[in-house]
């Protein structure tokens, strides 16, 4: 075996394994932290969960796929959705069935087969879907971009915030576009770091366009549980984190937006077989991947974590290091664990200001709504067929129109469903009920 290479149950050893872990922690992490801080969730407690679930799935998949889960970027339109109109309670209670459903779907389909999935959502939902997703967030990322505040009014509009913005989208445009082999992976990360680089020479020269304050990062301690904080007041550790709660309109939105990110994981399991060259559709089985996504979802929302899935980022360290060892995603998984019990490096990431995370959003918002695109291109989907052409543009004007479904019951029962989980729901439906046209019909 060459030394550049580790299969996915080969350990390598010490002086390897932490640099080779670590890569996989610089490649994650962008992503990972951007999350919670686009959704007011604590960036210490995502770095916990996602690093606590990656283990979680390790031992649910028999330590066979080499796989690092990290915060979901699909459930973003429901975490901000359900947490303006009923708190980050509901949603983390709405994550956690999200988890629930996927250990049915992996009972389903250790039974039963993946073929269901197949005709429920073929790529025409799932790529409009997956559009959706992106571009659903893309007021967001302009606001962030361009404005003071969340208005978006023409009076909060913002030069330097709009200057700060552009240099962080090209810095990650570059790194994108022009860098090579590991460094590539790393352009979410790049375009941060030039952005926040770019935002301090800024302040410095310009003090009155100093938007980082470090005052939090000097307060905060060295060491402290993710989940517990300081109260200056009492002088007592209180517990800081967000005790799940339920309801209707939370559960089925979170369902119905999983049932997305359940085709996601099909795709990614793929991509990791072809990759490590073993078929984990059949060993250990795709009905246990999914169980392990799904509980290192239920599991991260317990904690007030963002729902998990498995990172494409990490797939692409692998494919270009050649290194498919379980022990070195393990590795990566117990050093972000690790930086999440820092208080200090928490606060630090909540110094990133508003503008840069535009900047990136710009870029990475466009990407999730590209790559919706390729899967409806690759698949070759036929839109001189009207069925196609139909399903997609539903699905496409409901969701990004902010589509949503509202009725009462009485005066203590209110229901309302939008956006990604309602354009997802149509979707389906359509695709159930509008009949394919036959063979002789499309000669």
């Amino acid at each position: 075996m060459s030394s550049q290479f580790y299969g996915p149950n080969d350990k390598p050893p010490l002086s390897k394994w932490i640099p080779l872990s670590f890569q996989h922690v610089f490649a994650m992490f962008g992503a990972t932290v951007l999350v919670p801080l686009l959704t007011g969730l604590s960036t210490s407690t995502a770095l916990f969960t996602a690093g606590t679930g990656t283990l979680i799935y390790i031992l649910i998949t028999g330590a066979k796929v080499p796989a690092f889960l990290g915060s979901s970027f699909s459930f973003i339109p429901g975490l901000i959705a359900i947490s303006q109109a009923y708190g980050a309670s509901y949603a983390m209670g709405g994550a956690i069935f999200a988890g629930i459903f996927y250990a049915i779907i992996a009972l389903i389909i250790k039974f039963a087969g993946k073929s269901w999935i197949d005709k429920a959502l073929p790529p025409v939902v799932i790529g409009s879907v997956i559009i959706v997703i992106g571009l659903g967030l893309a007021p967001t990322a302009i606001k962030e971009f361009f404005y003071i505040g969340s208005s978006g009014a023409d009076a909060d509009y913002s030069l330097v915030y709009a200057s700060i913005g552009a240099v962080t989208l090209i810095i990650a445009v570059i790194a994108t576009i022009f860098f090579k082999g590991f460094f590539n992976t790393l352009s979410i990360l790049i375009g941060l770091l030039g952005g926040y680089l770019f935002t301090l020479i800024m302040g410095f020269f310009f003090p009155a366009y100093k938007l980082i304050d470090f005052s939090g990062v000097a307060s905060a301690r060295w060491f402290a549980l993710p989940f517990l904080h300081a109260d200056d007041s009492l002088h007592t550790l209180g517990w800081s984190w967000i005790a799940p709660k339920f309801n209707l309109v939370s559960v089925i939105t979170f369902i119905i937006i999983s049932i997305s990110t359940v085709c996601e994981h099909l795709g990614d399991m793929l991509t990791t077989s072809k990759v490590v060259g073993q078929d984990y559709y059949k060993n250990p089985g795709l009905h246990r991947t999914i169980l392990g996504d799904g509980v290192a979802t239920a599991w991260a929302a317990i904690w007030g974590g963002p729902p998990n899935t498995t990172y494409g980022e990490n797939i692409g360290v692998m494919a270009i290091t050649k290194v498919y060892s379980v022990w070195v995603i393990g590795g990566a998984a117990i050093i972000a664990i690790i930086l999440s019990f820092c208080e200090k490096f928490g606060a630090l990431i909540n110094t990133i200001p508003t503008p840069v995370l535009g900047g990136i959003c710009t870029l990475l918002y466009g990407l999730i709504a590209s790559s919706g695109l390729r899967t409806i291109v690759d698949a070759g989907i036929d839109y001189q067929d009207k069925r196609n052409l139909t399903i997609s543009s539903v699905i496409l004007v409901i969701g990004i129109g902010g589509g949503t479904l509202k009725f009462a019951v009485g005066s203590s029962f209110n229901f309302a469903l939008g956006g990604v989980a309602l354009s997802t729901l149509v979707g389906i439906i359509l695709n159930l009920v509008i009949p394919k046209k036959k063979a002789a019909d499309k000669k």
